[in-house]
């Protein structure tokens, strides 16, 4: 398929996909993710919550689901806190060359 006759919904997960690849190969490069599941994760939350994170993620599995989801907390930035910890650290009659 050429990316000129792609959907912008194909386009979307297909960037989701590449994504979701990356972010679980930088997992299992580190050593979060492996052949072995040794640990089974339990909990009620609600069904709709599952459901729009499935879709929001492109993925079909409730496993494939939770591996993403804690690859990606795994690996959060901390770039919004540390922003705005540098609120005030710039000098206001900075020159910016504007």
């Amino acid at each position: 398929m050429s990316n000129r006759g792609a959907t912008a919904a194909e386009s979307e997960e297909r960037i989701a996909h590449t994504r979701n690849l990356l972010v679980l190969e930088q997992a299992r490069a580190v050593g979060l993710l492996g052949a072995a599941k040794t640990t089974r994760l339990s909990g009620r939350v609600p069904l709709e919550l599952i459901e729009a994170a499935k879709k929001r993620a492109h993925v079909t599995s409730d496993t494939e689901l939770l591996e993403l989801a804690l690859s990606r907390l795994a690996f959060e930035d901390d770039f919004g806190a540390r922003l705005v910890g540098r609120t005030g650290s710039v000098p206001a009659d900075i020159d910016l060359g504007i």
